[in-house]
Formats: structure tokens, C-alpha cells, sequence
């Protein structure tokens, strides 16, 4: 803690009242309440920096500190020396327990600025519109400055007043001196004002609910559960507050060919048996057209052929995806007569048994 005025502003006892005011901006802008919100030490910083130069900043109190004659003999002409709690009752006598909001007056604040909520809504698209993008309309129910108060919340032709509770500060002090503890004021709820003649449209919410309509462009690879920012597109700030953002959430319908597997997609190629055994070329889909590949003699069930390059954008990236081919052996559910005869006579010739390394090997192994 500080032993004395000056040095809370951090100036010399023969600052020029023009230094003392800079440096009281400078550290007020640093610890101010809405630099740092939920922060309770900045919150006492700020206090004693703005309890400080209410004297400082002032010629008369100024004088009367010097000479230790103000609030009760606290200074640094005090008898006896400086009393190091001459501070906690400064703060008390000039702000009932705490120091509020500085807006050029002791003991009045203008209502904290607050920031608008953030809103999410959710909005369905193909598979297609998710790879390649698209612009799609969008309704979200958020609310509007009133337009019968202006945001005010108060009845035309009135204006809100400050509160009796917490005479404009927004917070209420309970303890004494640096040990007292500063919450929300119960009777404005922090505001700082309170509205007796509420406006007869938003009921003194200063906001009534809207349907606002959009045209989202959403981009290119896209996936189930993105999130899109829209910034400002969210509830509007009060008292003069930034808005918040819309958060549009893209829910694909899944595609009956092609399957998201991360940054790439997957396709099923069935094969039949002969082609599998001899090897074949076939005509695979693409995003945007058909390709012919190549199987190899041999393949067997799962194999995968990639495409690089030729899947999804990268969302947020530069490049796009794979596309993963992945071959499935097309085994008939039943046969014909023909087919059931090819297969015995196949089964003649192919007659060796692959499962026996499955045994030699688990008799090795044992």
C-alpha cells in the first residue's frame, strides 16, 4: 500500500497540477473496471488512484492534504507524521467505501458499457453446398434497440436518474477502509441508474425482440458442427456497449456416395470376383466429374487407391483434401445356375486351402 497520495499517482509533492492530471489518465485507463473486469485488485487500484486525485486534482483539498487539516488530520503535514491509514478513510469520506466510475464528478457514474451476447443458430446444407460454399438466407431471433426510447429504457421524455442506493457508483462496499468488499449495487444492479418511469414499449429493457434476416456466405469445407463467426451480428451492447457475435453452426446432409473423414473423403468401389482376381480399370465419381482407375490383379477386400489433392477445400487453409477410394468385393447374396456352376468349376481349379498357414503358424508359435 502506498504512505501517501502522491504516491498512489506515482508524482513528486511539487508535481504541477497538469502532471498530476496525466498521471491519473494514465493509471485510471490501466485499472479501470472495464479494462479489467472480475479483476477485484485492479478494482482497488482503480479506487485509490481515482480517491487520490479527487484530493490531488483539487487546489483547495490539495492544500488542505499538504497541511494534514483534511478528513480528520491525514497527511503529509499531519501531526505526528503520516498516518499510513489516513488512505482508507480518504476513500470512505469521498466515496462512501469505494470509488466509482469517474466521469469528472465524485460520486456519479455513467452506466458501465456492457457487450452484447453472443448468439448461435443453426443452418442445414447439402454435401455439395459444404465442399464448394454457398450463400444462404438466414432468420435469427435477437433483440433491437427500442425504438419508442432509444435504448434508454425510459419513458419518452424522461430520462433515467441516478441511483439513491449507490449514488451512481454501481457498487455497494460493505467492511471498512482496504478490507471493505465491493459487489454489484442491489437496488440498480450495477447500472448505476434506475428508471422510475419505465418506457410503456420495452418496459424499461431499453431492447425489444426481432426477427433480423441474413445472408450467410458460408466457405468452402465446411464440415457437420463448423462454426461460422459473424462478428457484430449478435444482441446489441447496452449502454452504448459493442454487440456480440452470431455464431452460425452448418449441419450437412450426408452425401449417399461420398463419406467426410476429416480433411478428406472416402468412396466404396464395389468390385466383382473376377475383376478383383484379374485386375480392371473402372470409372470412380469425383466431386466434380468421373476419373478411371486402375485395380491391380490381386486386390483384395479394403484395399484403398488415393487421389490426392482432388477432395475438400481445407477450411482456414490453403489445399484441399484426399479423396480415399476404398475397394469392396461385391459378393452375390445368391447365384444362378450358370454362376453356380462357373463357381464349382472354379473352386476345382483354385482348390488349395489359404487357412492352412493359419495352423502351421499356431503350431509353430505353440
Amino acid at each position: 500500500m502506498a504512505q501517501d497520495l502522491y504516491s498512489v499517482l506515482g508524482v513528486d509533492k511539487k508535481a504541477s497540477p497538469t502532471e498530476i492530471k496525466k498521471a491519473y489518465r494514465k493509471l485510471a485507463g490501466r485499472y479501470h473496471p472495464d479494462r479489467n473486469p472480475g479483476d477485484a485488485k485492479a478494482e482497488e487500484r482503480f479506487k485509490q488512484i481515482s480517491a487520490a486525485y479527487d484530493v490531488l486534482g483539487d487546489a483547495e483539498k490539495r492544500k488542505q492534504y499538504d497541511r494534514g487539516t483534511l478528513f480528520g488530520g491525514h497527511g503529509p503535514g499531519a501531526p505526528g507524521g503520516f498516518d499510513p491509514g489516513g488512505l482508507s478513510d480518504i476513500l470512505s469520506n469521498l466515496f462512501g467505501g469505494g470509488a466509482g466510475q469517474r466521469t469528472g464528478t465524485a460520486g456519479t457514474r455513467r452506466p458501465r458499457a456492457e457487450r452484447g451476447r453472443d448468439l448461435e443458430a443453426e443452418v442445414t446444407i447439402a454435401f455439395e453446398q459444404s465442399v464448394d460454399g454457398a450463400q444462404v438466407p438466414l432468420a435469427v431471433t435477437t433483440s433491437a434497440t427500442c425504438g419508442t426510447c432509444h435504448g434508454t429504457g425510459a419513458r419518452p421524455g424522461t430520462t433515467p436518474k441516478v441511483c439513491p442506493r449507490c449514488q451512481g457508483r454501481g457498487i455497494e462496499s460493505q467492511g471498512q477502509g482496504l478490507f471493505s468488499i465491493s459487489q454489484p449495487c442491489s437496488r440498480c444492479g450495477g447500472s448505476g441508474t434506475v428508471i422510475e418511469d419505465p418506457c410503456p414499449t420495452c418496459h424499461g429493457d431499453g431492447a425489444v425482440r426481432a426477427i433480423k434476416k441474413y445472408k450467410v456466405n458460408i466457405p468452402a469445407g465446411v464440415r457437420d458442427g463448423s462454426r461460422v463467426r459473424l462478428a457484430g451480428k449478435g444482441e446489441p451492447g447496452r449502454h452504448d456497449g459493442p454487440p456480440g457475435d452470431l455464431y452460425v453452426i452448418t449441419r450437412v446432409t450426408p452425401s449417399p456416395v461420398f463419406a467426410r473423414k476429416g480433411e478428406n473423403i472416402e468412396v466404396e468401389v464395389p468390385l466383382t470376383i473376377p475383376e478383383a482376381i484379374r485386375g480392371a480399370e473402372v470409372e470412380v465419381p469425383t466431386l466434380h466429374g468421373r476419373k478411371r482407375l486402375r485395380v491391380p490383379a490381386g486386390t483384395k477386400h479394403g484395399t484403398v487407391q488415393r487421389l490426392r489433392g482432388e477432395g475438400p477445400p481445407r477450411l482456414g487453409t490453403k489445399g484441399r483434401g484426399d479423396i480415399h477410394y476404398r475397394f469392396v468385393i461385391d459378393v452375390p447374396a445368391s447365384l444362378s445356375a450358370e454362376q453356380s456352376e462357373a463357381v464349382d468349376k472354379l473352386s476345382e481349379v483354385m482348390n488349395g486351402n489359404p487357412r492352412a498357414e493359419l495352423f502351421t503358424s499356431a503350431g509353430d508359435a505353440a
